[in-house]
């Protein structure tokens, strides 16, 4: 019988596995939490001249959140952002969205978070906060995938998490924009935002 017909002895020993995300346990899961900055990214996208992506991060934040996975209703989060710490890659551009045309980092030095209802389902976390720009305070809904829990070499628990929603930037008073001969604006007033959080589990 040649070898290609050959029947395996045990076919559920090559049968096809299927991954199954599955929400992380409660009693895991359940706890307070701060921030990693050095291994989450506050990003965001604009687009520039009607025809690119431009692309930043914020690089100095912190935060903190209680997570309560048997009753997501009650769980917090808390995040700062120093508005100084905007990098898209071109001093030139960075020192502009610093300026009173945008984010006036020296009248208003921090942007926050501070959420006001969770819910849960599964591994998807929906997130409503208020998040406040430039003095200005606009409630603001961010649906989240939880990515799992991990233990690192440290003893430390992980926890991640994903999100992204768009905004209107117009709505906290970032108005500056310049005509272009042929017809658009400079810069989008809508601007995605984009969270990969990790956060560790205080002892």
């Amino acid at each position: 019988m040649p070898i290609f017909r050959r029947k395996p002895k045990n076919p559920s020993a090559v049968a096809p596995t299927v991954a199954v995300a599955e929400a992380t346990p409660g009693s895991v899961l359940t706890g307070d939490y701060t921030i990693d900055a050095s291994h989450s990214r506050l990003g965001f996208s604009a687009r520039h001249a009607m025809v690119t992506t431009v692309r930043g991060q914020f690089g100095d934040f912190d935060g903190a959140a209680h997570v309560d996975a048997e009753n997501p209703a009650v769980s917090t989060v808390a995040l700062t952002i120093r508005a100084a710490s905007i990098a898209t890659g071109t001093a030139d551009r960075d020192g502009h969205l610093t300026s009173g045309d945008f984010f006036d980092v020296e009248n208003h030095p921090e942007l926050t978070f501070v959420s006001t209802s969770v819910e849960r389902d599964g591994t998807e976390w929906t997130i409503t906060g208020d998040l406040t720009i430039k003095g200005v305070t606009k409630s603001v809904t961010i649906p989240f995938e939880e990515t799992g829990t991990a233990v690192d070499p440290f003893g430390n628990t992980r926890v991640g998490f994903e999100g992204a929603t768009t905004i209107n930037r117009k709505d906290w008073d970032l108005t500056w924009n310049a005509a272009l001969e042929t017809g658009g604006v400079l810069v989008s007033e809508k601007i995605k935002l984009e969270l990969d959080i990790s956060a560790i589990k205080n002892a």
